[in-house]
């Protein structure tokens, strides 16, 4: 399969940042993984994995945290339990799903491999490293299992996906924005200093940043509502907003659309509507 693959590694603030990239047909998407103070947290993909085994090497682990069950951060997870023989650590919620195969889409696989299944251990609300104790944040939104972790000792925020980029413009299916929204508001009200975005890698001025995104939806949910009461379908209200056809949303055959944002602000608001 002509998958091209990248990978670089680089240390920001004694972050060990691992950034594999996969491109098909013209569609690039990349993902990272940190380690610090003997965590590694999220695990890249497999379909990275041989990229990714000296980086794993290199460091010293003493254990796994994961953001979320997605298989760009997963992927990895089944070889450094059976082979490292790490202790990996996640929220509860897909659990029991990472211990069974893969059962996402084809063209899921195609880009992160198919991940192996691997037994977890549940994340309480904080947990220790060699020099610190970390806040583990349930910021739900992109998945119903997703979490931030944030190092009390040097105020660094690990946030997973829950920002990816500024202007987000397709997500997937079981997203929720509305969700996101209260994550974004939720995390702002913690201290911290550097954040470290699974995709967006390193954000400098990353309070600003996650500030950005969450004023950027919140403007986007009330255009949306405000197109709704003037008439507009979802799907015009799509077309209108974001007229560009994303390769990803015919490759995935819509489990990842602009479309998603528009029905989850409308769902929420018509339940408000309909209490009120």
């Amino acid at each position: 399969m002509l998958l091209k693959k990248h990978f670089t590694k680089e240390t920001i603030n004694n972050v060990h940042m691992a950034n594999g990239t996969v491109s098909f047909r013209g569609i690039r998407l990349n993902v990272h993984c940190f380690v610090v103070d003997g965590v590694l947290i999220d695990t890249n993909a497999k379909s990275l994995k041989k990229e990714c085994i000296p980086f794993f090497k290199q460091q010293d682990i003493d254990q796994v945290v994961i953001t979320h069950y997605h298989e760009d951060h997963t992927g990895c997870a089944s070889y450094l339990q059976q082979e490292l023989h790490l202790p990996i650590y996640m929220s509860d919620g897909k659990l029991e799903y990472c211990t069974k195969k893969a059962d996402y889409p084809l063209y899921r696989k195609v880009f992160w491999g198919s991940r192996g299944p691997f037994h977890a251990q549940a994340l309480g609300k904080t947990f220790k490293s060699r020099t610190a104790t970390w806040d583990v944040i349930e910021t739900p939104g992109h998945a119903m299992d997703h979490v931030a972790f944030l190092n009390q000792e040097t105020g660094q925020l690990f946030t997973g996906d829950l920002y990816c980029q500024e202007k987000t413009k397709v997500v997937l299916r079981e997203e929720n924005i509305i969700t996101t929204i209260a994550s974004l508001k939720k995390v702002l009200t913690y201290h911290f200093e550097d954040v470290f975005c699974s995709h967006a890698g390193y954000l400098k001025n990353g309070r600003e940043a996650l500030q950005r995104k969450l004023a950027y939806l919140e403007e986007l949910q009330g255009t949306v509502i405000q197109l709704h009461e003037d008439g507009h379908t979802p799907v015009e209200i799509r077309n209108q907003l974001f007229p560009k056809k994303y390769p990803i949303i015919l490759f995935s055959s819509g489990e990842w659309d602009s479309l998603h944002m528009i029905n989850a602000i409308l769902e929420n608001h018509l339940q408000h509507t309909h209490s009120a």
